[in-house]
């Protein structure tokens, strides 16, 4: 027969188990569709499943308690109060202060994989003066072997975003990108805080006025996927979308080739 203290590790290792199974087989996230979207749904992932263990955990909790705790025929007070439980008290701040380290941690390695520590002005001198200050983003460590960069400037305002391709002297309502070469994209709000978010791509910066941001990705899916502001930036924030296309080397130059400003 086994004891309580059975029963409560047989139920956390289901809990466990369950937790994993779903987290590594429900997937909530859109398709991935850059070199940094695997890196970011790892920490989706572990942050999925480690909420699973708590909500899971404390729903059966909460019923257990329902059934143990409940009033008991001709009682009528509440019960002797805990109070006083030491190893109770260890237990709750142990645990969650231990899942709020390793979170810190393991977010800190995320982004720090993702490029987010990595020095902002080593790729950009085409794009910014030498005295200019580059506020945030995320800068890849290299090219890993992929073609040269294609450098954008994004330019954001009530309620629509702008690409100008400086290489062909032409502003563009699309953002046209070939696939599996580094883009490096140079972002200015002219009016409010704006946000640049693709969620295929899993990245999403802020645009703040007077404050440039250059934001780097690797695209590895052709197609076409959508371009969100994520900050509340006045009564048509809604509406403020654009879209990014992801083109073979060919498809894109040919677009490039027919929008580019001809040489007199």
């Amino acid at each position: 027969m086994l004891n309580k203290y059975s029963y409560l590790i047989l139920v956390i290792s289901a809990i466990i188990g369950i937790s994993f199974f779903i987290g590594f087989n429900v997937n909530l996230l859109p398709e991935e569709a850059s070199i940094n979207a695997p890196i970011y749904d790892e920490l989706f992932k572990i942050l999925f499943i480690i909420g699973l263990m708590l909500f899971i955990g404390m729903t059966l909790l909460v019923i257990y308690s329902l059934f143990k705790f409940r009033k008991k025929s001709g009682q009528s007070g509440d019960g002797i109060a805990l109070e006083g439980n030491l190893t109770l008290e260890i237990i709750w701040t142990v645990i969650p202060s231990l899942i709020v380290l390793f979170v810190g941690l393991y977010s800190y390695n995320i982004y720090d994989r993702m490029g987010g520590m990595n020095d902002l002005n080593h790729n950009h001198e085409s794009m910014t003066a030498s005295s200019e200050k580059i506020w945030a983003g995320i800068s890849q460590d290299s090219n890993n072997g992929l073609l040269t960069n294609t450098n954008i400037e994004v330019s954001a305002m009530q309620f629509a975003f702008l690409f100008n391709y400086p290489k062909g002297d032409f502003i563009s309502g699309e953002l046209h990108v070939p696939v599996n070469e580094k883009i490096t994209i140079k972002m200015e709000s002219k009016d409010v805080i704006h946000a640049f978010w693709i969620p295929e791509f899993r990245i999403k910066q802020d645009i703040i006025p007077g404050q440039p941001t250059v934001l780097n990705f690797t695209p590895t899916k052709v197609g076409k996927y959508p371009i969100i502001c994520a900050e509340l930036c006045g009564p048509y924030h809604g509406g403020m979308r654009a879209s990014i296309i992801v083109e073979n080397s060919n498809d894109y130059q040919e677009w490039f080739n027919q929008n580019k400003k001809t040489k007199l």
